[in-house]
């Protein structure tokens, strides 16, 4: 009987700029550069999708495959525009729930040593935000008892989602700027496309669909929670996201840092009379010339990514000289960081997400999981045109974030349901039912925002192995989808999902926008 399969590929999504991962695993090594090197893992990080049930994770590879030269033949290209990275499965962990994910951050800010960087679309301002916020004060204040402090404190947010309202993420943080200038740094991105009239025009609220900062990732000297989920008290509560910690991944934990800290540098920089500056020689986002801010914010940004890219491959044709040495923990688990920041012309995401789509044969499932359902034309036809079977995960709109807001916001949820339905149609229409599958998300009282991909094969499964305690055996994909139903004709017939007619007519207009 073949050994059952325990591999996974997971790909974390954000939006403008992104980051994604694909955890991916083989059985013997990848890359094969010498005789004498040991196996190892593939852990892949790229804006992308994901998520899986629990049958597909039962299927097994036949006796005495290693994958390696499918895998070598398929995903190669990858690591020839990426940085690639080793670490220990072991220090790779799946974090299930938004209070872990909240525990997590706090435990790790408590005994952070160096540095602390945040970044997120915007920080909340109620007791929980507050309660982080303390704890990175207390951190301070430790460090401070040393007479030279080394903990610094970063944090990258959105500029119009962040200045939201009298009371918001730039006054939760002015205190700790106020009281530390030389330990902490608040940078605002502001997106190119919102200037001129455009910024003087639209409203607060509506300005955040121009473009904002969707970066989530949380670091703690080198240890780092890769997520889509925000800083606010929802995503620490009862917002269902994805969340996956790496406990000291140094070499991954410095270019994330560098990365956000590139951003930072083309974003204002909160001061702390609640004003904000460009840093000197930088380009204004939107009082400077779009071309010019564009341009050197690519460079700056992609510097970063060149950079580590270069050096990992160098790093890795070192050792693939050098035997692993017998008693060592193995770093048998790859990461691959990707970057999606359209306004300012990179584009990784995208390139990745749509070759490994195309990529994806008959003999594989790809699983796509999004809290909001809204395909692109050009994903829908590779979805519909592929070899490959599909299984698509998305939010019913009960758990909808903008279920039961006020005003246009409200009406949402019914523009994800004609979204959905009318590509349920063209499934159905092009007799892809067992092909195609839809879920939907059930949680009472809960939201849903989970985001990511997941690529099987009969050859593999790409993702990381990692041994843990029983009461995590339960993978990531099984915990989501065991709170989903299969979308039929029937769901569409439900009382709750009526579509009013304005919603159906405004939705081909304004779909690029949610």
């Amino acid at each position: 009987m073949a050994a059952p399969r325990t591999w996974k590929r997971l790909v974390f999504s954000g939006y403008t700029p992104a980051f994604s991962w694909v955890f991916s695993r083989i059985t013997d090594r990848f890359f094969r550069t010498h005789e004498r090197r040991r196996g190892s893992a593939v852990l892949l990080l790229a804006p992308l999708l994901a998520e899986a049930d629990s049958a597909p994770l039962a299927s097994s590879r036949p006796p005495g495959f290693t994958g390696v030269e499918d895998f070598h033949s398929r995903f190669h290209w990858m690591a020839d525009h990426v940085p690639a990275f080793r670490v220990p499965g072991g220090r790779v962990r799946i974090l299930h729930s938004p209070d872990e994910f909240y525990q997590a951050m706090k435990a790790h800010i408590k005994t952070a040593k160096s540095r602390v960087v945040m970044a997120s679309l915007y920080l909340g301002t109620g007791p929980l935000e507050q309660d982080l916020v303390d704890c990175m004060e207390e951190a301070l204040e430790r460090s401070q008892e040393d007479h030279a402090p080394d903990l610094k404190v970063s944090f990258l947010l959105d500029y119009t989602r962040g200045s939201r309202g009298k009371h918001n993420s730039r006054t939760m943080l002015l205190p700790l700027l106020q009281r530390f200038p030389e330990q902490m740094r608040v940078s605002l991105y502001h997106t190119p496309d919102l200037r001129g009239l455009l910024r003087l025009l639209v409203p607060e609220r509506f300005n955040e669909t121009i473009g904002v900062q969707h970066i989530k990732a949380y670091l703690f000297d080198n240890s780092l929670i890769i997520s889509g989920a925000n800083l606010s008290d929802s995503y620490f509560t009862n917002r269902q996201d994805r969340y996956v910690l790496l406990e000291d991944c140094a070499e991954v934990a410095d270019f994330f840092a560098e990365l956000v800290g590139a951003v930072g540098d083309v974003s204002l920089q909160l001061q702390p009379d609640n004003s904000v500056h460009m840093m000197e020689g930088m380009v204004h986002p939107y009082k400077g010339n779009r071309a010019d801010f564009t341009a050197s914010a690519q460079r700056r940004i992609m510097e970063v990514v060149n950079t580590a890219r270069v050096r990992q491959s160098m790093l890795e044709a070192e050792c693939s000289e050098v035997p692993d040495s017998d008693g060592t923990v193995p770093n048998d688990t790859w990461i691959f960081p990707l970057v999606q920041m359209k306004p300012l012309g990179i584009h990784l995401d995208e390139q990745v997400t749509k070759r490994l789509l195309t990529e994806a044969g008959g003999d594989s499932v790809v699983y796509l999981t999004s809290g909001y359902f809204n395909l692109t034309r050009t994903y829908m036809q590779l979805v519909l045109g592929a070899a490959a079977d599909y299984r698509i995960l998305m939010a019913s709109p009960a758990v909808n974030g903008f279920f039961g807001a006020k005003g246009v916001a409200g009406a949402i949820p019914e523009a994800y349901v004609h979204l959905a339905r009318q590509f349920y149609n063209k499934v159905c229409q092009l007799g892809q039912q067992s092909r195609v599958l839809l879920h939907e998300y059930h949680r009472p009282d809960w939201t849903f925002h989970a985001k990511g991909t997941c690529l099987s094969s009969e050859l593999f499964f790409l993702s990381t192995k990692v041994d843990q305690p029983s009461s995590q055996k339960l993978g990531e994909q099984e915990v989501l989808y065991q709170s989903s139903t299969q979308v039929s004709n029937s769901t569409f017939n439900q009382p709750d999902r009526h579509v009013k007619l304005w919603v159906k007519l405004v939705t081909p207009l304004i779909k690029n926008f949610f």
